[in-house]
């Protein structure tokens, strides 16, 4: 068990009837509150930031984000949640969660089997979700650490992902994020979303409405060369990105210069 005290825990499933199911059987259980309920993964993020839950019982399918994506985010709170996987999946599926040794409890849920999950649950490890991955689709939302809160960014917002010292600056329409992770990890991950047109700078495709060249200053490399060599100049024409929501442009360099189409 977790803890001595009373656990708290959030029940996320978007059917009405599973939730309500759940909840009534953990009225049966002792030392057990309810906080709150979910529809799915990214409310359940929400509520798990609100009330820092010792469990939450997490269904698999559900819209949105779902329960494996979830779970991933959910490792980056201050205080992780044990995660208890309710799920209806086949055989197949159900020897995947017993290999990496997850907590789970097959649909529909019955109360001994519950309480034995509860009773052993704990915090998963990043190992452990990884091996559940094939059970998951793409990746739909970036989690984000924020002043002690996990936040998620849908990727379909994201209009460019920039590499600068340690952290990336992730850009939507709005505002823009601080995340730690590898340039090159997200674009291997999402390399169907983002192009790199810059060695610092992947952008989503969606989001670029053109191309044209202007001047801009060069780089910080180029610059020393040219200073080097007695150049005068600090600035070029070069092509840049112009993108759908923002002002800003992205410069493509030369070595992705293939990229751009009609010019």
């Amino acid at each position: 068990m977790i803890s001595n005290s009373p656990l708290k825990l959030i029940i996320a499933d978007d059917e009405t009837p599973a939730r309500n199911r759940l909840r009534d059987l953990l009225g049966d259980i002792p030392d057990i509150v309810v906080v709150a309920e979910a529809k799915n993964g990214q409310e359940a993020l929400l509520l798990a930031n609100e009330h820092e839950p010792d469990i939450i019982l997490l269904d698999i399918r559900m819209p949105v984000v779902d329960g494996i994506e979830a779970a991933h985010h959910l490792q980056k709170l201050p205080k992780p949640p044990a995660i208890i996987f309710t799920t209806a999946y086949d055989n197949y599926a159900i020897q995947a969660f017993d290999i990496s040794a997850v907590d789970y409890v097959l649909k529909p849920v019955r109360l001994e089997r519950l309480q034995s999950a509860i009773n052993k649950a704990r915090a998963l490890q990043p190992k452990q979700l990884e091996a559940l991955k094939a059970l998951s689709s793409q990746k739909t939302h970036l989690s984000i650490t924020e002043r002690g809160r996990v936040l998620v960014v849908p990727i379909a917002d994201i209009i460019y992902l920039r590499a600068e010292l340690k952290y990336i600056t992730v850009r939507t329409t709005n505002r823009e994020y601080l995340l730690e992770e590898s340039l090159t990890h997200l674009e291997q991950e999402f390399n169907q979303i983002f192009i790199r047109l810059h060695r610092n700078c992947l952008v989503a495709s969606a989001y670029i409405i053109g191309y044209e060249k202007r001047y801009i200053e060069k780089d910080l490399v180029e610059l020393e060369s040219a200073e080097n060599k007695g150049a005068e100049t600090k600035c070029e024409k070069r092509w840049v990105a112009l993108l759908r929501g923002i002002s800003e442009t992205v410069t493509v360099s030369r070595r992705q210069q293939h990229l751009i189409r009609h010019i």
